[in-house]
């Protein structure tokens, strides 16, 4: 894809539209993949006073000082604030620290469930990594945004393992079962951007190049847009600008997550 004066890739856009997420103050629980990007660019653009965790131990409150292909890297080891154990940053989360947390998901389903752990193609059942702590962020950060490849597959009416609950069966299901997150806030894909009205996904913007009719079309079920709960209309995802794309560059360098 490309704007007046650059080129840049989907996950390039979706690295931009993540970073967004995270507002300046937050305390963010960091992933693998492209969320090791997007901290990165949040708290050298807008959020300068954001503070990473990441299920290794490491905390950070600045981009690493070089490319980093996991979380456990020596880049983002060096000139932490802290280095400690899993322990602590899973206990930051149980006290209610963590203000967003990044997913990522092989199936999500209307009200934000997702599944990591297993899938059906055709009779086979394929088995997936599992949970690790996506369960501990999906039910103890104030709110999660989640990333994935926008593939009509991995939208299903009820996922087939409920590895991490979003809104579970309705939007009081996490009152009900004393689930203390705040759930699903955000579902950014290759080609779109979305959020949650009363616990169920709606369409919030299309990136550029891509029609309404043609996100719809990826799901079984009637998708509701921005438009349908009386909050504007369904526009284009804010390209990623100049300044962004050449930090999301230096971060990676090589496109290794981004390309």
């Amino acid at each position: 894809m490309a704007n007046d004066n650059h080129e840049y890739t989907d996950r390039e856009l979706m690295v931009s539209a993540a970073a967004r997420g995270i507002e300046d103050g937050d305390v963010a629980f960091v992933g693998m993949r492209l969320p090791l990007i997007a901290f990165q660019l949040a708290v050298s653009t807008h959020a300068p006073n954001a503070l990473s965790v990441f299920e290794s131990g490491v905390v950070r409150d600045d981009p690493a000082d070089g490319f980093i292909h996991t979380m456990y890297d020596l880049p983002n080891l060096n000139c932490a604030v802290s280095t400690t154990d899993m322990i602590d940053t899973m206990s930051r989360l149980q006290r209610g620290d963590v203000d967003i947390g990044f997913l990522g998901v092989a199936e999500i389903d209307r009200r934000g469930n997702l599944n990591t752990t297993r899938v059906q193609a055709d009779e086979r059942e394929i088995r997936l990594p599992g949970s690790s702590g996506a369960c501990d962020i999906a039910n103890m950060a104030g709110r999660t945004v989640i990333l994935m490849a926008h593939e009509s597959r991995r939208f299903v009416e009820d996922v087939h393992y409920n590895t991490s609950p979003g809104y579970g069966e309705s939007e009081e299901w996490r009152t009900e079962n004393d689930v203390t997150g705040g759930g699903p806030d955000a579902l950014v894909t290759t080609k779109a951007t979305f959020g949650f009205y009363n616990g169920e996904l709606f369409l919030k913007t299309t990136h550029p190049g891509v029609s309404v009719n043609e996100v719809q079309a990826d799901f079984p079920w009637e998708l509701q847009t921005i438009g349908d709960i009386g909050q504007g209309k369904v526009e284009e995802t804010s390209e990623p600008t100049g300044r962004e794309l050449s930090l999301i560059r230096k971060f990676d360098p090589e496109g290794f997550w981004t390309q």
